[in-house]
């Protein structure tokens, strides 16, 4: 089902972004990220966040984004923010021409982890499809938004009652770079539950 892009909020917005019935399109602001301390040390919590608040325990949203990455760090993807400590975003964070970091971060109690594997550079769309079984969540991406791959699957620790699910991008450096997000869905969780082999 399509969602209504009117219900969604900004955590951070950048200073030039358009919103249509269907699409958002925005250009990142410099020095933007979302980290908590782990093994860096420093905090920040600035990236371009836009969420809608969801309440229900079990559920799939799906969304594709386009991006044109510019210098090192940039990225856009998913985002399910909390608060500052707690959170979860999943997108492809540039390196270099030759290759990008399709990866996740978790962010339980005030620590990032960051769980990476290594794309074509080239590739620079991507969908993402993140599902809910209340306190577990499962994360998937595609290129074509119909065989989607598992990329990890995490639990968040503090309890959730409704959960802000989104979109993000940032520039971690002296950076800019052009997004876009379209095909936002909410639905039924596609998450399928697991059955215990011994208990079947």
């Amino acid at each position: 089902m399509t969602i209504d892009l009117s219900r969604f909020a900004w955590i951070n917005p950048p200073k030039q972004y358009e919103l249509g019935k269907e699409k958002l399109t925005l250009i990142t602001d410099p020095e933007t990220d979302f980290w908590q301390r782990t093994y860096y040390g420093f905090q920040h919590d600035n990236a371009h966040a836009f969420v809608a608040s969801f309440s229900e325990k079990e559920f799939s949203f799906t969304v594709k984004s386009s991006w044109q990455p510019q210098k090192l760090f940039d990225q856009c993807g998913i985002v399910m923010y909390q608060d500052a400590d707690n959170w979860f975003k999943a997108s492809v964070e540039f390196e270099n021409e030759q290759y990008s970091r399709m990866g996740s971060v978790v962010t339980n109690l005030g620590y990032s982890d960051w769980a990476t594997t290594d794309i074509d550079s080239k590739l620079n769309q991507r969908y993402y499809r993140l599902s809910r079984r209340a306190q577990d969540f499962c994360i998937e991406q595609s290129l074509d938004g119909k065989d989607f791959k598992q990329m990890r699957i995490f639990h968040m620790h503090t309890p959730l009652d409704t959960v802000r699910i989104g979109v993000y991008a940032c520039s971690p450096l002296e950076s800019s770079m052009p997004v876009t997000f379209t095909e936002f869905n909410f639905g039924e969780c596609k998450w399928e539950l697991f059955v215990n082999p011994d208990e079947a």
